[in-house]
């Protein structure tokens, strides 16, 4: 990251210091905020998947403050669950079962730590050389494109491997569609606050219109206590849910990369050097494999709350440990957990239509802004295999030692990239602003 790119025009000593020593009650507000711009796309990950939204809310405040404990609580960054391992998830639990899963998301945490020693060995050069736009690029757009049937099926009504209809087409997409044209118009005209949130405002659109249509199921919230433990999950080992994930641990890391360099451009900080990459990636695999460790989906830095840091100019760190506080108990309260689960299949399609699509055009989009030369064999090569093999569904291996989806492809693309020789007088691409990733 060039000198001249730590800063931004926020840059300066008023604004750093501003929320710094605010009393204690705006602190917890605004960490409620900030859970508030998080929520919709912290909630709606383990629905899809089937896991258990309070796990995620507890794990996503667990693992916050465990970022902040390793990170010496310089850095205004929430964590919460990463929308590359939807499709990882849901393959391996049919697969491998939710307790083998969560293993290989132990080790996908674990690959993380990994990636920490590296970079504060080697320098944070490495991930040029070994995961340049030529590679993450097509990784990303098969995240999106692979998850493409999910958000149609659900859409229509269907479960989201298209197996069974869980409510009517014409109802479904009466929920669906408007459910999804709400949260596009508050992602584009939407002001303030509101244009960080439109996943939280489409589901709330969703779920009051599925209830005018009598799909929403109360009984569950009715029958919850107030009070209650997660469900929480233990998890197994079992190699081959552990190298089915490792793989897909590649682009959220470097998803994790970009929001660094983001938050650094919002409060003018360069916390590539201080606390350090290798701290911050360490601080997310911790909390990713702790996530795991309860049956939660893995965490991972989010880039709603970087927008909302910016818009509020508010850089204290302690806002976002208020902010898992918060999460943390949140998790304890059933009917609260109750009432998400209840949120019908169409309203969560409607709004993944453009979730998993933003998804596949953020990799697009790496590969444009780094102006990656398709015209030239080796980058056709790497983007075309990368693409057919993660949503095609290649898989190459037996049982418990094999690979596919995100894992193979994104294996498949690190490898082309340093097997295949690079033209001579080509320049390295340096991933250096978060436009680029996310």
């Amino acid at each position: 990251m060039k000198e001249s790119e730590n800063y931004s025009p926020v840059n300066n000593s008023v604004s750093h210091d501003t929320h710094m020593s605010d009393p204690l009650w705006k602190q917890v507000l605004a960490g409620s905020q900030m859970l508030f711009v998080a929520f919709g796309a912290l909630v709606l990950m383990p629905l899809i998947t089937g896991l258990d939204p309070n796990v995620a809310l507890f794990t996503a405040g667990l693992g916050t403050l465990l970022f902040h404990i390793i990170t010496g609580g310089q850095v205004p960054i929430f964590l919460a669950s990463s929308f590359a391992f939807i499709a990882p998830i849901i393959a391996a639990k049919t697969t491998y079962g939710l307790p083998a899963t969560l293993g290989g998301l132990m080790a996908a945490g674990l690959t993380y730590m990994l990636f920490s020693a590296v970079v504060k060995i080697k320098g944070t050069d490495i991930l040029d050389r070994v995961l340049p736009p030529v590679v993450v690029g097509p990784v990303i757009m098969s995240i999106g494109l692979g998850l493409a049937p999910v958000a149609v099926n659900m859409a229509m009504g269907k479960a989201g491997d298209g197996s069974a209809e869980l409510v009517p087409y014409s109802t479904a997409l009466m929920i669906s569609m408007p459910a999804l044209a709400v949260t596009l118009i508050v992602a584009v005209i939407g002001k303030g606050i509101f244009r960080l949130v439109p996943i939280l405002v489409g589901v709330v659109f969703g779920y009051i219109l599925a209830a005018l249509f009598g799909i929403v199921d109360t009984a569950p919230i009715v029958e919850a206590s107030w009070l209650a433990i997660p469900n929480f999950v233990m998890p197994e080992l079992h190699w081959g849910a552990i190298l089915f994930m490792i793989p897909v641990a590649i682009a959220p890391a470097i998803e994790h990369v970009g929001d660094v360099l983001a938050i650094s451009s919002v409060t003018g900080k360069d916390y590539l050097k201080k606390p350090g990459l290798h701290k911050t990636l360490l601080g997310d695999g911790v909390a990713t494999a702790s996530a795991a460790m309860f049956g939660g989906p893995p965490n991972t830095t989010y880039s709603e709350v970087t927008g909302a840091v910016m818009l509020t100019k508010n850089f204290n760190p302690k806002v976002m440990i208020w902010a898992a506080v918060i999460a943390v108990l949140l998790a304890f309260i059933g009917k609260f957990g109750a009432a998400l689960q209840t949120v019908p299949v169409p309203v969560m399609g409607g709004i993944l239509c453009l979730l998993f699509g933003s998804i596949a055009v953020v990799g697009m989009n790496t590969l444009i802004r780094h102006q990656v030369d398709l015209s030239e064999a080796r980058n056709l090569v790497i983007v075309g295999v990368t693409l057919v093999f993660g949503i095609g569904g290649m898989v190459i291996g037996q049982g418990d030692w094999s690979l596919k989806g995100i894992a193979l492809c994104g294996l498949v693309a690190i490898l082309l990239n340093l097997v295949l020789p690079m033209p001579k007088g080509t320049q390295t691409h340096h991933i250096e602003k978060v436009d680029d990733l996310v």
